[in-house]
């Protein structure tokens, strides 16, 4: 099915104008991945999901389902079972479009949200046309607040009972509950971490438990819950020592009531899903749900680079600043717990001769520019100058690698293991666009 989009120059053509040059030397602001970063953490959906006979995906757009159509296509091809979910409840004018998705992926390979009994009669409507019937889970809000229906009011307007009965009548499948919650992402430590995931899975179980006369128990219902941080946070289920910290303990034990019991006689499976962890951005590094990784340099594949295209050392203002050609149109503007800034300048940037430590932040945006200064965390040091110069190149870790990534078409690919070639770009991913 045809819907209009922006469309990016071929890859060819991107290639042949990036590849071989640096990542200082092209037209700025633009935006970077790091592959030797990413394969610490994976390295896009191919490598993510490697050899694994299940391929299971979750899109938040339509256009991003239809960018991976032909991969899927592969995975099928070799006798994979694919299953891509579109993350948000259905939208009505979205039903014909996803069914050509879905006709494509064919029985199975299509899943949706639902939360509100309105919605149902769309599932119907994707069924007449994909001929046969969606996936359904049914979304869970566990205290999050963006989509889903608290535990106590899951079958509001007879939600769940009508949707069993299409489920029984074929009309749709119904999968289970989904709840994603990104409360983590104002933790600060492991446990916090581990203990909103525990809260995500405990919610779905309530759900379970208030309305257990109303789920089949023929069929097995699948419990996925997560959002990066605290899905990443399992990693410490696993200690050298083999000990667990009691946040680690309580969490082991809510996994295990899932996917080992028949929770109020329902037989469940749990299932983690999480986005970003593999890239990585300020955001997640502040939540500290991963013990052992490193700073912002070591750690976030994806990085802005922009130019500096003024600077103010000499007392103009209050303190040092530095003005730059990327705004909110290239970085994003999501806030970040940790600190008080927009983005953090790679410490390569500065001079040799500065103190370890000391950062520099993208402090204020507007649209197509920025302003740079210390950190606060670099008390004292505000009137200190800026080690930086006009039209000097800078990269900027961002504080949220979603929205920063969606605002350019194609990502430059570097490979930081490659000794002396660091900066020079190797290839161009074009990325899906619009929605």
């Amino acid at each position: 099915m045809f819907v209009p989009q922006r469309f990016n120059p071929t890859q060819k053509s991107l290639c042949q104008f990036y590849v071989g040059k640096t990542i200082y030397n092209v037209p700025k602001p633009c935006l970077v991945l790091d592959r030797a970063k990413m394969r610490r953490h994976f390295q896009g959906t191919r490598l993510q999901i490697d050899k694994a006979q299940n391929v299971k995906l979750v899109a938040s757009t339509i256009a991003e389902i239809e960018h991976l159509l032909p991969l899927l296509a592969e995975y099928q091809d070799q006798g994979r079972c694919v299953n891509v979910l579109y993350g948000i409840p259905l939208p009505q004018s979205q039903v014909s479009r996803l069914a050509a998705v879905g006709r494509k992926l064919g029985k199975r390979g299509l899943s949706v949200l639902v939360d509100h009994a309105d919605q149902l009669k769309h599932l119907t409507r994707f069924h007449d046309e994909a001929g046969f019937p969606a996936g359904v889970y049914v979304k869970v809000d566990t205290g999050y607040h963006r989509a889903g229906l608290p535990p106590w009011g899951m079958n509001k307007d007879s939600l769940l009972s009508k949707l069993v009965v299409l489920d029984q009548q074929g009309t749709v499948d119904f999968v289970g509950l989904y709840s994603h919650s990104s409360l983590s992402y104002n933790d600060s430590t492991p446990a916090q971490a581990m203990a909103n995931l525990e809260d995500e899975i405990t919610g779905c179980i309530e759900a379970l438990a208030r309305n257990a006369e109303l789920f089949p128990k023929s069929k097995t219902l699948t419990i996925s819950v997560g959002a990066s941080p605290q899905v990443s946070s399992i990693e410490n289920l696993v200690t050298e020592s083999g000990k667990l910290s009691p946040a680690a303990q309580s969490l082991h034990a809510a996994m295990q009531a899932v996917s080992d019991s028949r929770p109020y006689g329902v037989q469940t499976s749990l299932e983690l899903h999480a986005g970003v962890y593999s890239i990585l951005d300020v955001q997640q590094l502040a939540t500290n749900s991963r013990a052992k990784l490193g700073g912002c340099e070591d750690e976030i594949a994806i990085s802005v680079v922009s130019e500096v295209c003024s600077v103010y050392n000499d007392g103009e203002r209050e303190q040092s600043e530095a003005l730059i050609s990327a705004g909110v149109l290239a970085l994003g503007r999501e806030p970040c717990a940790a600190y008080r800034g927009w983005g953090v300048v790679d410490c390569s940037t500065f001079a040799s001769e500065v103190v370890a430590g000391r950062q520099i932040i993208v402090s204020r945006v507007s649209q197509e520019h920025s302003i740079l200064e210390w950190d606060s965390h670099s008390e004292g040091y505000e009137i200190d100058p800026l080690p930086l110069t006009v039209g000097q190149s800078i990269r900027i870790y961002p504080n949220h690698a979603c929205i920063t990534g969606a605002l350019y078409g194609w990502y430059l690919v570097v490979d930081s293991d490659l000794s002396g070639r660091e900066t020079q770009i190797v290839d161009v991913w074009c990325r899906a666009s619009g929605w």
